[in-house]
């Protein structure tokens, strides 16, 4: 008897299918934060990015403050984009006064406390009873700002990404590319990746391609990791270019086009931060930066319980009639104790076996 094709269908080629539309439904969240002194275009730029203005409202704090009181503060814009009936909820983290402080401590301190908060929140949240609709205010990703006006990475450069770079993906940029010839461009994301190989820095590893990849993809991929560290250009004002509006810089010598590769690298950027990787930063975060966050607080806790059964044996020393009660405590935090390093094994293990889990720095 014949049987065709169709006869045979189970349906189960449809998930992809379910899934696209459940995650469309649901919408996508994604995070990420800009580092760098005060200066250097970042706000431009994350307006440029996203064509809006996320800092119309920001009032500018008075500089005649003392630089050795000067602190680090943390803002958080929100904005919800959506195309073709896709929608990101956005959030940005911007971190005015950073290098300011004559304090060094007062510059990176409230970053990285930032950071772990997020991933404090998250793990409550996911330990907690109603882990349905969990909100994912975790940083994805840090645009670092460069400045392009040194011969490389500052000192407080090497030391803030050192302090960053195991807990978040960290995208290193050259900002205001556009004072610089090509030639000293270049040279400076060679100076820039020499440094960071140097110093041990983990920035964002870029994932390998399938085999089954296209050709055309697999060199889309080659020259994003070859234009690493991105050298970037932001502006929102709009210029007429050959009868044509872009947006751009107008110089006397001529104008610098945002949106245009031969300029600068503020498309690869997009392509890679939106329309290619972030799905991949999220991964990262989740299975590797979020991972060694709830290993070192496992590892926390566990600590707390051995002090705690310390405690409780000098206890039963000093009060015999008690023994039995506390040796029954004892047992339980044992066993508590035993659990927590079976859990810590396991989630080291993984983490060991994933190829991209960076080396944790200092």
């Amino acid at each position: 008897m014949f049987r065709s094709e169709d006869d045979e269908f189970i349906g189960f080629a449809t998930l992809p299918d379910q899934v696209h539309r459940k995650a469309v439904k649901r919408g996508f969240e994604f995070s990420f934060m800009v580092v760098g002194e005060t200066g250097l275009g970042k706000s431009t730029l994350i307006n440029s990015l996203f064509l809006t203005d996320l800092y119309k409202d920001r009032k500018f704090p008075n500089h005649i403050l003392d630089n050795a009181e000067q602190t680090v503060d943390i803002e958080r814009k929100q904005l919800e984009i959506e195309e073709k009936g896709v929608k990101v909820r956005l959030s940005v983290v911007d971190t005015p006064g950073f290098s300011e402080a004559l304090n060094g401590e007062k510059s990176w301190q409230p970053i990285i406390d930032y950071v772990d908060r997020q991933f404090e929140q998250y793990y409550q949240a996911e330990s907690g009873v109603n882990r349905k609709n969990i909100q994912d205010s975790r940083v994805h990703c840090c645009l670092y700002f460069i400045s392009p006006y040194g011969h490389g990475l500052k000192p407080i450069d090497v030391f803030m990404m050192k302090k960053l770079h195991h807990k978040v993906n960290i995208i290193p940029l050259i900002a205001k590319s556009d004072t610089l010839t090509p030639k000293e461009r270049s040279h400076l994301k060679n100076k820039v990746m020499e440094q960071i190989e140097e110093n041990h820095i983990n920035i964002y590893k870029f994932p390998e391609c399938d085999s089954d990849e296209d050709e055309e993809f697999k060199q889309q991929d080659r020259e994003l990791k070859s234009a690493i560290p991105f050298a970037v250009v932001g502006s929102n004002t709009v210029v007429e270019v050959a009868g044509k509006k872009v947006r751009g810089r107008m110089y006397q010598w001529g104008i610098v086009e945002v949106e245009n590769p031969a300029h600068c690298d503020f498309v690869k950027l997009r392509q890679m931060l939106i329309s290619t990787h972030m799905q991949d930063l999220k991964d990262i975060t989740s299975d590797i930066h979020y991972e060694n966050y709830r290993a070192e607080h496992l590892a926390e806790q566990m600590k707390q319980s051995t002090r705690e059964r310390m405690k409780l044996k000098r206890e039963s020393m000093l009060n015999p009639g008690k023994m039995e009660d506390t040796d029954n405590l004892i047992a339980q935090k044992d066993a508590e104790i035993q659990r927590m390093q079976e859990m810590l094994a396991k989630m080291q293990a993984q983490l060991q076996t994933n190829p991209r889990t960076p080396v944790n720095g200092t």
